[in-house]
């Protein structure tokens, strides 16, 4: 006799992974023995420190938070949703669990016995592989990377690199060091009795001061800058940048790509005023990783050619797909892939500054606006860029203007050829208008924010999310200092704002079908980008700037620092921000699926669970909407 409910748990069940690499036979084997429990909203699964339990979870609707506690603060690492998996400690691991899991919303889930489920998949390595990888992307937090470290060592099959990346890293924990007082000399032979290329320079109380490296030795000594006795204080570099010893692979590649390093100093806790009690080099992460994004960087720092700077952005891709398969954490595929596009951005600047036929007569910054101004570009856009000259006299002014405008348009069309595509509404550094000297941007801001029209509200929404990029940050802090100023003088521009973060209603009609595009090209499809992404972004925007916070450009940074100065409305915030990411990678991979940006989406090509996801993720929406009308009174303003 068929039993009906196993095959309909089969039937959903094997639309996700890894319940999709398993046959039928065997997944109808697993669905027979499957637990189903209805939880209301609150209810909890499991606690920090409950034995694990004998199965592991699937949510079948709803949805369940894990979190765990910072003092009287639920700290959410994650909210899972349908086919998502979680409680993965108990099969992995098989230790107590770390966190806490609760249900958000009325939720049902599948409770799925390890015990059947190992007989099964138990020689399955593909399986084995995406469970880890789940795993780590539900633990990957502060809190949890040590104990994630320790579990990779001995779960991670040795054909992941991805996920090697999550594992903690292997450094040397017997560095050369030599005192404050020691002469380079007697540096650069210890160097070479141990065969080592870099020596790290420690204080009486071990703690690390400097380091010297084998560039330092062939640019200062051997070219007869400083003589062979000096002091090592007057050549290494300093202060040096460290980490603390539980720090991942991934970690630890992001530190030396952030600061242009090669070796990262390992401290007691983590800080240049503890003993130094390791060294991680780069060759460490790349003898673990292979080929990495460590790779990819360096061959769009080595390339002379439009063309070879092209083919390093596109492996890009590759490895962007690659994590978005494997569910690793969003928020560290942004910051690899925008550290890969602001690289890109340098060479190309580079490049054309080479091609000019002088240096530039004064410094400059380049500014990345909009999502890549965000550091939340995944998938190739238009360009949005700006650049921002020195303040020179009157007579030198239009032949330094000049200048600076042949140099952009270099950069734009390496920057096209490469893969982005110019600006429609030519927001770009070779448009006269977004090509200006320092005074003349800093009036133009203050145009924008004392002046609110529908036009400066436009600008602004492009303008205001900057990153600079290559050159004189100087500069950009002199804009930045200016914007906050002149803010505190501006209450009216916050409305203006507010109402275009509102403008866009809700993704979802009131029969809550999701609205698409009328006419045009796009007729009938579902434009995510504008309708979901968008009002998140706006609203993260209005709301840091209204909190004169600086620094904070990436939406869920924003909405992850709104909710520290305001636990009152924490809750809605981390909702916000995770809805954000989320909708970011529908976005990508909807993107590489159909080798286009992913904005405009036919829903016929989703399935119910999918579209069940995206609804989930509206309701962040409408409610930071609602909260946005009534902090800035937008009733009369709309």
């Amino acid at each position: 006799m068929k039993n009906s409910i196993a095959e309909r748990i089969s039937e959903f069940l094997k639309r996700y992974p890894p319940f999709n690499l398993i046959n039928s036979t065997s997944l109808l084997r697993i669905a027979e023995q499957v637990n189903i429990i209805y939880l209301e909203k609150g209810e909890t699964i499991f606690k920090n420190g409950d034995i694990n339990h004998n199965c592991f979870y699937v949510v079948r609707d709803g949805a369940i938070s894990l979190y765990y506690k910072n003092g009287d603060v639920n700290e959410i690492t994650n909210i899972h949703d349908t086919g998502d998996l979680f409680g993965l400690r108990a099969l992995i691991a098989k230790t107590p669990y770390h966190l806490n899991a609760t249900a958000n919303e009325e939720s049902i889930i599948y409770a799925i016995p390890i015990s059947i489920f190992q007989s099964v998949t138990d020689k399955s390595v593909n399986i084995q592989k995406y469970l880890i990888t789940a795993f780590a992307s539900n633990d990957y937090t502060p809190y949890t990377s040590e104990q994630a470290g320790k579990i990779f060592v001995d779960y991670i099959p040795s054909n992941s690199q991805d996920v090697v990346s999550f594992q903690t890293a292997n450094y040397t924990k017997a560095p050369i060091t030599c005192g404050t007082t020691s002469t380079l000399k007697s540096a650069a032979k210890k160097m070479c009795a141990h065969k080592i290329g870099c020596i790290i320079v420690i204080d009486a109380l071990k703690k690390p001061v400097g380091i010297i490296t084998n560039s330092d030795i062939k640019n200062k000594i051997a070219t007869g800058l400083f003589p062979i006795e000096t002091k090592v204080t007057r050549i290494m570099s300093s202060p040096v940048i460290t980490a603390k010893k539980d720090l991942t692979v991934a970690d630890g590649q992001l530190q030396m790509i952030k600061n242009s390093i090669g070796h990262l100093c390992i401290t007691k806790d983590g800080t240049i005023n503890s003993k130094l009690i390791g060294v991680l080099t780069h060759h460490d992460v790349l003898t673990t990783l292979g080929n990495n994004p460590t790779v990819i960087l360096k061959d769009i720092k080595r390339a002379k050619r439009t063309k070879k700077l092209r083919a390093a952005r596109h492996k890009a891709n590759g490895l962007l797909k690659s994590y978005l398969d494997q569910n690793i954490p969003l928020s560290h595929i942004i910051k690899l892939i925008s550290q890969i596009n602001d690289a890109v951005t340098t060479r190309a600047i580079e490049l054309a500054i080479l091609k000019m036929p002088t240096p530039p007569p004064v410094s400059f910054s380049w500014l990345a606006l909009g999502s890549q101004g965000r550091r939340e570009q995944l998938h190739f856009t238009d360009q949005d860029n700006a650049l921002i000259f020195e303040n020179v006299s009157k007579k030198d002014y239009p032949e330094t203007k000049a200048y600076f405008l042949e140099l952009a348009k270099l950069v734009n069309k390496t920057l096209n050829k490469v893969g982005f595509e110019y600006c429609e509404a030519d927001m770009m550094a070779s448009n006269p208008e977004w090509c200006k000297s320092l005074s003349e941007w800093q009036v133009q801001f203050k145009t924008w924010i004392l002046n609110p029209d529908e036009k400066a509200i436009l600008l602004s929404s492009v303008f205001f999310d900057y990153n600079a990029v290559y050159g004189n940050t100087k500069l950009t802090d002199k804009i930045t200092d200016t914007i906050f100023n002149t803010l505190n003088e501006a209450s009216l521009f916050y409305n203006f704002l507010g109402r275009d973060a509102v403008k866009s209603p809700s993704p979802l009609g009131f029969f809550k079908q999701f609205l698409i595009e009328q006419n045009g090209e796009q007729k009938e499809l579902f434009n995510i980008k504008s309708r979901a992404i968008m009002p998140l972004v706006d609203a993260a925007r209005l709301l840091i700037l209204n909190k004169q916070i600086k620094g904070v450009n990436n939406t869920y940074e924003r909405f992850e620092k709104l909710a520290q100065l305001e636990p009152e409305n924490a809750e809605l915030y981390e909702s916000c921000s995770y809805a954000f990411k989320a909708l970011s990678k529908f976005k990508t991979k909807q993107g590489l699926l159909n080798n286009n940006s992913g904005k405009f989406i036919n829903l016929e090509t989703l399935t119910k669970e999918e579209k069940l996801k995206l609804r989930r993720c509206f309701k962040p929406i409408q409610e930071i909407q609602k909260v946005l009308i009534h902090r800035f009174d937008l009733k009369n303003f709309i």
